[in-house]
């Protein structure tokens, strides 16, 4: 199965449904579900989740959002790697490594790490009810990564080699899901699964990754190995956490002076050619010819239209050129006007 295909001819903008588990802040009901409703009247056909995103509270208002829609007319993904449990635990006490407080305005209920294949099909079970649907067409493996796990990633990764990686592929085979892959905030993990032999993933997910602030390391190896096995790349946190749109923050935690120099001068790069950053961000991805989709969050009706804009709009060659030139971007990065 191809994300490619599967969307409306002539976008490749997905939405990424984090911000419904409560990110940041404590969003409305209202304003959720009617943030996902913007992005289906706007023609978004693909939907990103997981179970750890508010401990099931993004799931829940996906699919209570989704529900009024004919399933076939959309691509929904979801994530495996955390069971989700009836238990209360206290929140602020969570080891979310790097995304610590992320998710302190989600729900109570317990969230266990659990790579085994047992939990990962009771991690798909529970998902389906969450999301109201019966069937799923990506799951990614979530987190298997230096940013949560540390040094023991390496351990965590073998574990779900073993369990999760070998149930998804029967689950797959059997025709129960569409594909599979990873869905991780480092590279490493992607390079490695590449690597493995007896599995082969379909595709990942891979989150700030492949933005303008950070690219180069995946431009070695990771995006042309995803291109030879044709395994699809969709590229999570375009806006590098949100300081490409505005924001503060990048990596999830505040800017460093270092990071918020290099946007100075990005922004003074487009303000002299009248390029909004956000365009700059969504289309550089999307010019990799190994990326299928990009999926920015959104948590706000507005933000949906922006977005869509901004895919659309019309940037100068002499601005991808300034970048190129001026080291902003690294000289055998693919961008917009090589496709020309």
């Amino acid at each position: 199965m191809s994300i490619k295909d599967k969307l409306p001819a002539g976008t490749q903008l997905g939405f990424g449904a984090a911000p419904l588990g409560n990110m940041f802040r404590n969003i409305p009901e209202e304003e959720a579900l009617a943030t996902v409703k913007a992005a289906w009247d706007q023609g978004v056909r693909y939907f990103d989740t997981a179970p750890l995103y508010g401990a099931g509270l993004s799931e829940i208002r996906l699919g209570e959002a989704l529900a009024s829609y004919k399933r076939d007319d959309y691509v929904l993904s979801t994530k495996v790697g955390r069971v989700i449990l009836d238990e209360i635990e206290d929140v602020a006490a969570r080891d979310l490594g790097e995304k610590g407080g992320v998710f302190a305005f989600g729900r109570p209920n317990k969230i266990v790490n659990d790579y085994s294949a047992d939990a990962t099909l009771r991690s798909v079970e529970d998902s389906l009810k969450r999301l109201k649907t019966d069937r799923l067409d990506f799951v990614w493996v979530h987190d298997v990564a230096q940013d949560f796990y540390g040094d023991e990633w390496l351990a965590v990764f073998e574990s779900a080699r073993k369990g999760a990686f070998r149930a998804l592929s029967r689950l797959r085979d059997e025709g129960v899901i569409k594909a599979w892959g990873l869905g991780v905030n480092r590279g490493e993990p992607v390079e490695l699964l590449l690597d493995l032999s007896e599995t082969k993933a379909d595709g990942f997910l891979l989150a700030g990754r492949y933005t303008l602030l950070d690219h180069e390391r995946a431009l070695q190896r990771l995006m042309p190995a995803a291109l030879a096995q044709n395994a699809e790349i969709v590229v999570g946190g375009p806006y590098s956490s949100g300081v490409l749109a505005g924001g503060q923050n990048f990596e999830y935690q505040k800017a460093s002076p270092e990071i918020l120099a290099k946007v100075e001068r990005i922004k003074g790069i487009a303000a002299r050619h009248n390029v909004s950053v956000k365009a700059a961000a969504l289309q550089f991805a999307l010019a990799n010819p190994a990326v299928a989709a990009v999926i920015p969050g959104a948590s706000k009706p507005q933000r949906i239209a922006e977005d869509h804009a901004a895919v659309k709009e019309a940037i100068p060659a002499a601005f991808w050129r300034d970048l190129r030139e001026q080291g902003l971007v690294a000289a055998n990065a693919p961008l917009p006007i090589d496709k020309a």
